[in-house]
């Protein structure tokens, strides 16, 4: 065999020399930019999208889009542009705001996705790395963005006064382009909102076009204080009252009506001292009672009265409407919490049977003097992100969308929203839409069949998760009849993140931006 390839002994030498000797030019320091990669989800749909898109007509792949929808759903849904450097975060809760809009006209749908350029990620934008910390926790922040704002403007966008509004509940407003979904920057209402935060889920006054709104922690993360605030139909700030809760406490979510503003005060607690240790922002306190606080419209915070009812959980209202005497506020409600990533005070482990929330009535009686409020099951679903016929808000309603995660006697494959479920108030009936198996569904959204539709006739609108195929679809339904086949399904050619909530804007109301 011949050898007469195989360098020689000295040769192998002078190639290791070589291998080994000093680079003549110095070694590059190494890059500022830490190595970008994700911890894996549990499943590959939930991977970060990171891609903002411009779409030109999305593809109907059954059905047909109804000519005469003329607007644009928007929804924010949660991305992150860079890794999480803390461990067991929250995921979508403190993930970047990604704004979607859906513009209809003319049979038509195109779509549009866009970061939303807050402070903090912006601040992140220019380090090329994550700089925040944990959910609602300031202390783990790098000390490069100390003070800064840390909202993330991912939980819901809403139009009102010619602005379209992206929030979250721990800071002010984002103002966007109704149209390009450009950030057009942070918004104190001319410098009327004293509060450090702004609700996500403000109620707007069908009747008058008054929004109604409030900022929780009002004074700082862990405070007590409560900003009660009413803008008139143009977006001015017409009323400001302030009052302490009694203990310090997630406020999601609120409830409005002709007469009176409801705030319930629910036992998922937040302490200083706990973000201080590097603990969870919020724990579940199952020895404290639930406290419904109501103010008269417009009225004087020093006068709120408190209402007392045994641990309960609740983070979202479907609707409320007063007769007077009494209240009546329709919610998802639970036993005990329903996030599971929340820890229990107690130390005990998380109960999803206890947390399973069912739309549920609250009863306040205005007359008898009693401090309490009464409690009833409206249905045996397991709920959530429940929704009305928005041109009925602060009035009795007959109508209401939920999303579903649990239906007693059927059994599915996998977790989160499977079905979405609609309930009319007079038969009692509810209709189930079924997305299909390895699907999930988002928050359903109410679009008036036109403007002068009875209450709950129209459209429903859903974002569906086709989770085995890897793409997202937005899915149209007759909004009296989801059992039946949808009005259109338009399939993207992309994923959609994990998000929470959206609007439909009519094309009139769009006439109206005032930017």
């Amino acid at each position: 065999m011949s050898h007469q390839n195989d360098p020689s002994e000295d040769a192998r030498a002078e190639q290791l020399a070589w291998v080994r000797k000093e680079p003549k030019a110095p070694i590059p320091t190494p890059s500022p930019y830490p190595m970008i990669r994700f911890a894996e989800p549990a499943h590959p749909f939930d991977r970060p999208v990171r891609v903002e898109a411009d779409i030109d007509g999305l593809e109907c792949v059954q059905g047909a889009i109804p000519a005469h929808l003329d607007g644009t759903y928007y929804k924010v849904v949660s991305d992150r542009q860079f890794p999480s450097f803390v461990e067991n975060d929250l995921g979508y809760f403190n993930d970047d705001g990604m704004a979607l809009a859906f513009r209809f006209h003319d049979g038509k749908v195109t779509y549009k996705s866009r970061f939303i350029r807050t402070p903090r990620f912006q601040a992140e934008r220019a380090a090329g790395r994550s700089l925040f910390g944990k959910y609602r926790n300031q202390f783990d922040d790098d000390a490069m963005v100390e003070g800064m704002l840390r909202g993330n403007a991912n939980t819901n966008l809403f139009f009102h006064g010619g602005k379209l509004y992206a929030a979250k509940e721990d800071s002010p407003p984002i103002i966007l382009d109704p149209d390009t979904l450009d950030t057009l920057g942070v918004y104190d209402f001319e410098g009327s909102l004293t509060s450090k935060s702004s609700t996500a889920h403000p109620k707007v006054d069908p009747l008058t076009g008054e929004m109604v709104f409030f900022g929780y922690a009002a004074k700082g993360d862990t405070t007590r204080d409560i900003a009660y605030y009413e803008a008139d139909s143009t977006g001015q700030i017409i009323h400001e009252t302030w009052f302490k809760a009694p203990y310090s406490a997630m406020v999601h979510d609120f409830a409005v009506t002709q007469n009176y503003v409801i705030f319930p005060i629910i036992p998922l607690r937040s302490e200083r001292e706990w973000i201080e240790e590097g603990k969870s922002a919020f724990q579940w306190d199952a020895s404290e009672d639930v406290y419904l606080g109501v103010i008269p419209r417009k009225g004087d915070g020093a006068g709120i009265r408190w209402f007392r009812g045994r641990s309960r959980f609740s983070s979202h209202i479907l609707g409320a409407f007063d007769d007077g005497r009494y209240i009546y506020i329709d919610s998802p409600v639970s036993e005990s919490k329903y996030f599971p990533w929340f820890p229990n005070m107690d130390g005990t482990p998380h109960d999803p049977v206890k947390g399973q929330t069912t739309l549920t009535r609250w009863t306040i009686d205005l007359h008898d003097g009693a401090d309490g409020f009464t409690e009833s099951q409206i249905s045996k679903l397991g709920v959530e992100f429940p929704r009305m016929d928005d041109r009925f808000e602060t009035m009795k309603h007959t109508w209401g969308a939920m999303a579903v995660s649990a239906v007693p006697g059927i059994e599915v494959q996998g977790h989160g929203f499977r079905w979405i479920s609609t309930i009319d108030y007079a038969t009692g009936e509810q209709k189930l839409y079924y997305p299909g198996d390895g699907s999930t569904v988002g928050e359903p959204v109410f679009v008036p069949g036109s403007a002068n539709a009875p209450e709950g006739h129209g459209y429903v609108f859903v974002l569906v998760s086709r989770r085995d195929a890897m793409h997202s679809e937005l899915v149209v339904l007759d909004a009296q009849n989801i059992d039946k086949e949808p009005v259109c399904t338009l399939r993207m050619p992309l994923r959609v993140p994990k998000g929470l909530h959206g609007n439909w804007v009519s094309a009139e109301e769009l006439a109206q931006r005032t930017d």
